[in-house]
């Protein structure tokens, strides 16, 4: 077992995950990486340690309860239960009300909500008896305006960020902080990049400097918490 503090990110890619994990492995954090790829993973786990860094990759299914609960007590069992929480899961399907499948919506659905909600249960109890705890959840533009074409992503980012308020109404009084942040604007990835190749660096966000944004509400004193933050380009309209 580890005596540095834990931090479990869940929902890991090679972007803003990635980068929010490395944040945290940097202040001496125990980092518990989850995401349905173990190979990835892998890959993120071994960068880093590389820098120094403690991490453990723990495939997950955050559509399962039994896959979520596994996960976590895997990080409990190697490190110690979570301090921090960041749930950054995500799926979007860009398709009208009529085109979408039934088994599309249910999916995103349980992605963009559900899992958090899976995932706090396995955090929260430790976070009571210790008094203390941060939950960061990861929202978008969709959890305050359904657009069209964009339900499969709204109607999950729009219980995300109630699940926030809920949360934080609940248990900020218990000594944790909960934090909803929306992302308006395209995250500046790989895989952005290749889907927007005329987009220049400052018109996307800044993976690193999402990161940053998260520790520092980690960091927050406990008389100045924020519950809901969000954040953009200086170029993007709003």
């Amino acid at each position: 077992m580890s005596e540095a503090k834990v931090a479990v990110v869940v929902g890991v890619g090679s972007g803003l995950g990635a980068a929010i994990a490395h944040r945290f492995a940097r202040e001496d954090f125990a980092v518990g990486l989850m995401a349905r790829s173990a190979d990835k993973l892998a890959e993120f786990q071994n960068d880093i340690e590389v820098a120094g860094g403690k991490a453990l990759a723990v495939p997950c299914d955050v559509t399962d309860p039994v896959s979520v609960k596994v996960a976590f007590a895997e990080v409990k069992s190697y490190f110690d239960a979570p301090e921090v929480l960041v749930y950054n899961a995500g799926a979007f399907k860009m398709a009208g009300i009529l085109e979408l499948t039934p088994e599309q919506f249910e999916n995103c659905w349980k992605i963009n909500c559900f899992g958090a909600f899976l995932a706090v249960q396995q955090v929260l109890p430790a976070m009571v008896e210790r008094g203390r705890g941060t939950i960061l959840l990861t929202g978008a533009t969709a959890a305050i305006r359904g657009s069209a074409r964009f339900s499969a992503l709204a109607v999950g980012k729009f219980g995300l960020r109630a699940l926030a308020q809920s949360l934080a109404r609940e248990f900020s009084c218990q000594g944790i902080h909960v934090a909803h942040i929306v992302i308006d604007g395209m995250i500046n990835t790989s895989r952005v990049r290749a889907m927007a190749i005329e987009r220049e660096a400052h018109t996307l966000l800044s993976p690193k400097a999402i990161a940053e944004t998260y520790w520092q509400l980690y960091k927050q004193d406990q008389t100045v918490w924020t519950l809901e933050l969000d954040l953009r380009p200086a170029v993007e309209k709003f």
